[in-house]
């Protein structure tokens, strides 16, 4: 993989023309908060949404996500379902953080008009083989905010498709402590197997990948109150579903406040310059009886020497987000959802 030694800071600008996209989600509360804002801001062009099991079951995360799409008014943007389970093992939901819907149990109304009856992974490839064929101005920015199968899938199955992607940012993995368990963020900790293809093929494939983990996933936050104003402004449009988003999250776990989460990394997509990176080497812990799930983030300030370390370097090394200009982004968030439409 090109790029930055290992080690150096990356501050980069804020992008002017609106950036090619394709979310992968498992939506989720904090999938729905992403969604919203890839929907709605100016400086991304949504192209399409694929969706895979994590958060709840396959159907219920296609189902979110329409509901979602529709409320922000981009009936235009085409959803398709993928993966209903894990490459290995039979997975496991999130309905104790996000609701027996997997969305804040609103009871919306969910549309079906505009799924796409392609698989997810066969989707993609269309879009990205497409974008490949119109050249590096089109490229397309890949946001996985989901467990990475549709993903692993996808760069098996068809490489070629690399062509058509500018990077790979995905919401997943952390550098110091867990949350699925001590050791494993959920999305890497639900498929393991697929965030270390993921990660390989990434560095076969010369594709620049940003990491957007737990390190700052909790960072950025929106106060209860700011939710009362959104829900307040009503009509069931994008502002009420973003406000009592938060507020769902502010009363499930007792707290004045809530992250925007999986949102960051749409945020980063936007704005990289409130973003900081380094470039490291990381692996997933595929074998661990308490470590399973693991991102090893290697901080070392070493060249990979055998005599040193026999595993060596991995062969994945990407950005890694350390931190984040919390305020900014959620206010990037806030400022996108109460402006409602394009």
């Amino acid at each position: 993989m090109t790029g930055l030694p290992a080690g150096a800071m990356v501050r980069a600008c804020v992008s002017t023309e609106p950036v090619p996209v394709i979310l992968d989600v498992d939506t989720g509360v904090d999938d729905a908060c992403a969604l919203l804002l890839a929907a709605l801001h100016p400086g991304v062009e949504l192209r399409a949404v694929t969706c895979v099991a994590g958060n709840a079951s396959v159907d219920a995360v296609v189902s979110n996500t329409l509901k979602v799409l529709d409320t922000a008014g981009r009936a235009d943007v085409p959803v398709a379902r993928g993966a209903a389970r894990p490459l290995l093992g039979p997975g496991s939901h999130a309905r104790h953080v996000h609701g027996q819907d997997g969305m804040a149990d609103l009871g919306w109304p969910s549309p079906d008009a505009h799924r796409d009856p392609r698989h997810a992974v066969e989707l993609l490839a269309d879009l990205l083989s497409a974008a490949a064929d119109r050249g590096p101005a089109d490229r397309v920015t890949l946001v996985p905010l989901a467990p990475l199968t549709n993903i692993a899938l996808l760069l098996r199955t068809y490489p070629q498709a690399a062509a058509g992607l500018r990077e790979i940012v995905f919401m997943g993995g952390a550098a110091h402590t867990g949350n699925a368990t001590a050791s494993a963020e959920f999305n890497v900790w639900h498929d393991p197997e697929a965030a270390s293809i993921v990660l390989e093929s990434a560095a076969e494939l010369d594709i620049p990948v940003v990491m957007y983990g737990l390190d700052v996933f909790y960072d950025p936050r929106v106060t209860r109150e700011q939710a009362v104003e959104l829900i307040a402004v009503g009509g069931r449009g994008p502002a009420e579903l973003a406000g009592r988003l938060i507020d769902f999250q502010c009363r499930r776990f007792g707290q004045a406040d809530a992250t925007i989460g999986d949102a960051g990394a749409v945020c980063a997509v936007i704005d990289r310059a409130a973003l900081s990176t380094t470039r490291l080497p990381v692996r997933v812990e595929l074998a661990g009886t308490y470590s399973r799930g693991r991102t090893i983030v290697d901080r070392r300030d070493w060249s990979g020497d055998i005599a040193h370390d026999p595993q060596g370097m991995p062969p994945a090394s990407v950005q890694v987000a350390l931190s984040v200009d919390a305020g900014r982004y959620a206010g990037l968030w806030l400022r996108t959802v109460q402006a409602g439409r394009r």
